[in-house]
């Protein structure tokens, strides 16, 4: 459906080179668009590359680095021509009871889920903006709606993710720039792997909680990508969707 359809639209993806993130940079380079994956795994990051076509590049990227970030947005410019469609997904988690939590593990995790969507965001927006608008979407987590007592740090960032989206939407609609959340539930990603070893009920608790009945897969992600990044979604800016199988509709 023409609807659809990225043909010759750009997509940068932060942690595009294994779970969720690669799953949407899967969607988006299967409707059309020429994809970007920015990570530290560069070997992880070039091993995905043949299932993103023939033009996809990989960008090494920290984005816990200011300058890091604007390089991020410089290369994926000046080897494929501009930035119309920004996945922040990059994100870490540093569990633990918050009254056991370290200041600098608290700036670790907000620094990587949030702060780098803030800046990322604002290195894309002239480019988008000079191109007649604009697509941004923020990994936001059922975190941002749940309060977790292992993850107050990631719940935070997760929470202020959703509230920064509404901003930006606001700013941004009369650039054409539509930006909106996707909140996860419980996928199956090599950072939920880890909490599963450090939460051994975790798994059971997922599936007795999950109307769906299951995990979520990363392909999960590859229809609400394609939405939010294609003509289709042009008047929806500023909502926060969740891909959770049911989980948050029980309250």
């Amino acid at each position: 459906m023409k609807l659809f359809d990225l043909t010759g639209k750009v997509a940068l993806v932060t942690g595009g080179n294994s779970g969720i993130g690669l799953g949407m940079a899967r969607g988006l380079a299967e409707a059309g668009a020429t994809v970007a994956i920015a990570a530290r795994d560069q070997e992880r990051a070039k091993s995905v590359l043949p299932s993103l076509g023939d033009k996809a590049i990989s960008v090494a990227t920290d984005v816990t680095d200011p300058t890091a970030i604007e390089n991020m947005v410089a290369a994926t410019v000046d080897q494929l021509g501009g930035v119309d469609i920004l996945v922040n997904n990059a994100g870490t988690n540093i569990r633990g009871r918050p009254e056991d939590m370290k200041v600098a593990d608290w700036h670790t995790v907000i620094d990587t889920n949030l702060t780098s969507a803030f800046l990322a965001s604002q290195a894309v927006y002239p480019h988008m903006k000079k191109a007649g608008g604009g697509k941004i979407m923020n990994n936001g987590s059922m975190a941002s709606i749940f309060g977790l007592p292992f993850a107050a740090a990631y719940g935070a960032s997760k929470g202020g993710m959703v509230q920064m989206t509404k901003s930006l939407a606001t700013a941004w609609a009369v650039d054409n720039i539509q930006v909106n959340c996707f909140l996860p539930g419980w996928i199956d990603t090599p950072l939920t792997q880890r909490a599963r070893q450090q939460l051994t009920e975790l798994h059971d608790n997922v599936l007795r909680r999950t109307p769906a009945g299951r995990w979520g897969a990363i392909e999960d992600f590859a229809g609400i990508a394609v939405f939010l990044a294609s003509a289709a979604s042009d008047f929806v800016t500023g909502t926060a969707i969740e891909v959770d199988g049911g989980y948050a509709s029980l309250g």
